[in-house]
């Protein structure tokens, strides 16, 4: 199949601009085509058989390549990996490079460029309706494909437009034209030349984080803003990290746990402020912080603070709502147990995911999601504040069971909350932090 001569699946082949890049292409890949030289590369299932996670052969990658993936080394994290062949390719990639130069440009003693007639070939995992897509390579060099729902009732036996290739002379320009082309193809996403950039991208900040972790106080607040304007660096955008909310851990050191693992099952119990951000008196200042709100009139009118933004989790807290709380009983929150997939533990485990696994998380019920996003952003906005660092977003990808996979959750989060920050931080201000495949 041949698409405006730019890629083609060739007596086994699959060739890219005239450049053999995969051999050994089963019958099963298909290849749909898109605008310009860009297409879809998928497969179906060879034994008809309906699952929700499937693992296709794509072919054995092709020598001469040289290669650049990201793959995600923790659910949280992604990093680069460079390499020449598939092997190289970690499980749960969600971005393969390749660069490709004719057979004679390379210095065969030492594999030196003799001249610069590089191309590029971008393979790009997506979404392909409720299931998302990684690619990886195996010991035999070849390429696969990883499609998986994280509901085992939903199930497929093909994904035809799990991976967008294309392929360019300048891979920046590659990728963000390939991003427009699925823009265009997928509708479930905006690029980001047409997104309003919020304001605080013009400005120096600081987050309360490193300084303070999840001892921040108000106190500490205008000792860190202080410190700064005297050294000659005022902060002009603020963001107060984990630490302002009121929260319950139900659970003690036990069983072997240790402090951090018993963090991460903590529990979001109320949407407003916590003791420490209420009625405390400035040791410096000797003035009265009664609530977030003086908090926050404190540091604009003191030290010229623009913007204050507040951290919180996509499912509230770490380890989600305390069901049982009574400012929480009308979202109405399961406790559930995540499951991650197979491609996320093959790699580094995590502390968070592990303690979530073994506590579980306080999961709000979809269908009130939108109702305890605008709560708390309404209560955010009355107060002063300016947007929020929305964290620990991959987590709901593990939380899809029961509940139409880890795509059809995700999605009902994210447009609640876009809906919300779009309705009450006009600015589009939202930090996304710790986030999952979108594309």
């Amino acid at each position: 199949m041949t698409i405006g001569c730019a890629v083609e699946v060739n007596e086994g082949n699959l060739v890219i601009r005239g450049r053999v890049t995969l051999t050994g292409v089963p019958d099963n890949v298909s290849v749909t085509p898109l605008s310009g030289e860009a297409a879809f590369l998928g497969a179906i299932s060879t034994t008809t058989e309906s699952s929700s996670r499937h693992v296709f052969k794509l072919g054995q990658l092709h020598t001469g390549f040289r290669l650049l993936c990201l793959f995600r080394f923790k659910i949280w994290w992604m990093m680069p990996h460079v390499g020449t062949c598939a092997k190289d390719i970690p499980v749960e990639s969600q971005m393969l490079l390749l660069e490709a130069r004719q057979e004679s440009a390379l210095d065969p003693e030492n594999g030196d460029d003799a001249h610069d007639d590089a191309f590029y070939i971008l393979f790009l995992p997506v979404l392909d309706g409720q299931f998302r897509s990684s690619l990886q390579g195996n010991q035999s060099n070849e390429l696969e494909l990883c499609v998986e729902s994280g509901d085992p009732a939903v199930q497929t036996t093909q994904a035809l437009q799990a991976v967008l290739i294309n392929a360019g002379e300048n891979p920046f320009e590659l990728i963000n034209e390939s991003v427009k082309a699925l823009e265009k193809q997928k509708g479930t996403f905006v690029h980001r030349e047409r997104k309003k950039i919020p304001g605080i991208v013009d400005w120096f900040g600081w987050c309360t984080w490193d300084a303070f972790y999840t001892d921040v106080n108000p106190e500490g607040i205008h000792q860190g803003l202080q410190s700064l304007e005297e050294g000659g660096t005022p902060a002009r955008f603020l963001l107060i990290d984990d630490g302002w909310q009121q929260t319950f851990n139900e659970f003690t050191k036990k069983d072997g746990a240790f402090g951090e693992e018993i963090h991460f099952a903590t529990r979001l119990i109320d949407i407003k402020e916590n003791k420490k951000f209420r009625k405390c008196i400035g040791e410096e200042t000797d003035e009265l912080v009664d609530g977030l709100h003086d908090v926050v009139k404190h540091v604009k009118e003191t030290y010229g603070v623009k913007y204050v933004y507040v951290w919180h989790a996509l499912a509230g807290y770490w380890g989600g709502v305390l069901p049982s709380a009574p400012k929480m009983r009308k979202y109405k929150a399961t406790i559930k147990h995540p499951v991650q997939s197979p491609g996320n533990v093959a790699n580094q485990r995590d502390v968070a995911m592990d303690s979530q696994e073994k506590y579980g998380v306080g999961i709000i019920d979809p269908s009130k999601i939108g109702e305890f996003y605008n709560d708390l952003h309404r209560y955010l906005a009355s107060a002063g504040i300016d947007g929020v660092k929305v964290d620990v977003q991959n987590l709901i990808e593990t939380l899809g069971d029961g509940f139409g996979g880890r795509v059809a959750i995700t999605q009902k989060y994210q447009e609640a909350l876009e809906d919300s920050v779009a309705t009450n931080f006009p600015e589009n201000a939202c930090i996304s932090f710790r986030r999952r495949q979108r594309l």
